[in-house]
């Protein structure tokens, strides 16, 4: 609780790509981890291909192999690892300056070690609202809803498929140089 309130700073990537402007995954997962840790936790990020969002696929309709994919591999210093699939996504403008989203993810994150724990899954509705303020600025409030999963919760079905945790963000974005 000591935390509540108290401002996290971060860099945040994106990437222009034939299809507009996609989330740099593998950047920011290690960027968003560590700052909220308050320390490195992170030993790596790749992409992993599945369904539809691979990297052969992704080069078969015109993209290149810098373009981000949905699904990532984070492996943390410890002895744990974490995959993370988006399992849906959507956007819409609403103005000239504002624009809210959604994306629902599944994490499976593991114990690495020779634990017999078995692996826990979490699933995710994360929503975004955008506004730009000027061209270097852009404030955003963001929600993040965890809900119980199935497979390794035994109050699932208790949930109703609503939401157990809800966490608000305020988000203010700054342009930084890339020089």
């Amino acid at each position: 609780r000591k935390k509540l309130n108290e401002p996290v700073a971060l860099r945040l990537r994106y990437r222009p790509t034939k299809w507009g402007v996609a989330e740099d995954r593998l950047f920011n997962a290690k960027q968003r981890l560590d700052a909220f840790a308050g320390k490195s936790v992170v030993a790596g990020v790749d992409y992993n291909n599945v369904g539809g969002s691979n990297r052969p696929s992704v080069l078969a309709m015109g993209g290149t192999e810098e373009d981000p994919l949905q699904t990532t591999f984070i492996r943390f210093k410890g002895p744990a690892a974490q995959k993370t699939f988006v399992v849906s996504h959507g956007a819409e403008k609403i103005s000239d300056t504002q624009w809210a989203g959604y994306e629902l993810d599944r994490a499976i994150f593991a114990l690495t070690n020779q634990s017999t724990a078995p692996p826990l899954t979490t699933d995710s509705e994360i929503l975004w609202m955008f506004e730009k303020v000027d061209d270097d600025t852009v404030k955003a409030k963001l929600r993040i809803a965890g809900y119980l999963n199935a497979q390794s919760d035994t109050l699932y079905f208790d949930a109703k498929n609503r939401a157990v945790s809800l966490q608000d963000y305020t988000l203010e974005m700054k342009r930084i140089s890339s020089a």
